[in-house]
C-alpha cells in the first residue's frame, strides 16, 4: 500500500516529493555562513542560484534566530530583505520570507513573496494572524517557546513528541480561530529551537515525525546543518562538533529520512545534494 498524498496547501499543487527551500541568510551573524550572503547583491545572487540548483522555494530571512541571537526591528529586517525579495521574485523564483514581524511579512508579500515562513507561528507579533488571513498565503507555523535570547532554558517536556504535537495542534487551533484557513497553514516541529541536545529531542522528533504529520497538514523539518548533527559527528579528545559547513553530508542523510517519511518540505543550506536526497526519497516511496 503506497503513502498517503499531502494535504492541499494554498498556493502549492502536489509535486510527487518533498520539496527543497533553499536557504538566503541576508544577516550578519548567522550560525550556518556568517554573514556571507549580509550585502543585497551577494544573497540576490545566492538565491538565484539556488533557484538555478533547484530548490522549489528560495526563503529569505533578516533576522538571525541561532542560539543567543539578540532580535532587530522590523525597519532594519525590511531594509535587509525587501530588495532580495523583490529581485528574486522578479526573477520567476518561488520566494518565501522567514520574519516574526506582520510588517515585514506584508511588505515582503506585496514584493512577490509567496508564503510566511513565522519561527514563532504568529506568537511573537499579535498583528501576524489578522495578516495571514486577510492576504491568503500559505503560514509555516513552527514550533516555539520563545526568543533565541534564551529559548534553549525552556527546553523541559514530559515526552517530547507529545508535547510538540500538543503545541502545534493548540497553534492551529489558534490561527483558525482568527480567521486563518487550516489551508494555509504549514507546521514545523522546531528543530534545534527550545530542544535539548543532551535529551535527543530533535532525533526523537524526527524519528517520530509520523506524529506531526496526523496533524492533517504539511510538515516542514528544518534541521540543516544545526548543532545536533554537529554534535552526531564531534571528533577529537576533546570532543569538537564539526563546524555547520562541514554538516551538509549528514543534514543530505536527514533530509532523505524525513522526505521519505513523508515531510512536505526540508529547509536546507546545500541545494543540490538535497534535491537528490528529496528523489531517492519519492523513489523508495513509490515502492510502499
Amino acid at each position: 500500500m503506497g503513502f498517503a498524498e499531502p494535504p492541499p496547501l494554498v498556493g502549492f499543487a502536489d509535486v510527487g516529493r518533498c520539496r527543497v527551500m533553499g536557504v538566503v541568510n541576508v544577516t550578519p551573524d548567522s550560525f550556518s555562513d556568517g554573514g556571507r550572503w549580509f550585502d543585497a547583491e551577494a544573497a540576490i545572487e545566492h538565491g538565484l542560484g539556488l533557484w538555478h540548483a533547484g530548490a522549489d522555494i528560495v526563503d529569505v530571512g533578516g533576522e538571525s534566530t541561532r542560539p543567543g541571537a539578540q532580535r532587530i526591528d522590523a525597519d532594519e529586517e525590511l531594509r535587509r530583505v525587501l530588495p532580495v525579495v523583490r529581485e528574486l521574485a522578479a526573477a520567476g523564483a518561488v520566494v518565501s520570507i522567514d520574519t516574526m514581524h506582520a510588517d515585514v511579512a506584508r511588505q515582503a508579500v506585496g514584493a512577490g513573496a509567496v508564503l510566511v515562513n513565522d519561527v514563532s507561528g504568529g506568537l511573537a507579533d499579535d498583528a501576524m494572524a489578522a495578516f495571514v488571513a486577510s492576504s491568503g498565503v500559505p503560514f509555516v507555523v513552527m514550533h516555539w517557546r520563545g526568543h533565541s535570547v534564551d529559548m534553549q532554558t525552556r527546553a523541559h517536556y514530559d515526552d517530547v513528541v507529545v508535547d510538540v504535537r500538543r503545541e502545534l495542534e493548540q497553534r492551529i487551533s489558534v490561527l483558525v480561530d482568527a480567521g486563518v484557513d487550516t489551508e494555509q497553514i504549514v507546521v514545523d516541529p522546531g528543530i534545534g529551537f527550545a530542544k535539548s541536545l543532551d535529551s535527543d529531542h530533535n532525533w526523537a522528533l524526527l524519528r517520530h515525525l509520523d506524529q506531526l504529520i496526523d496533524l492533517g497538514r504539511p510538515v516542514l523539518v528544518g534541521a540543516s546543518r544545526k548543532a545536533f548533527l554537529g554534535r552526531l559527528l564531534e571528533s577529537g579528545d576533546p570532543a569538537v562538533p564539526r563546524p555547520p559547513d562541514e554538516r551538509d553530508h549528514a543534514s543530505a542523510a536527514t533530509t532523505a529520512l524525513v522526505a521519505a517519511s513523508g515531510a512536505w518540505a526540508v529547509r536546507v543550506h546545500d541545494v543540490p545534494a538535497n534535491v537528490d536526497a528529496v528523489l531517492v526519497a519519492a523513489r523508495w516511496r513509490a515502492q510502499a
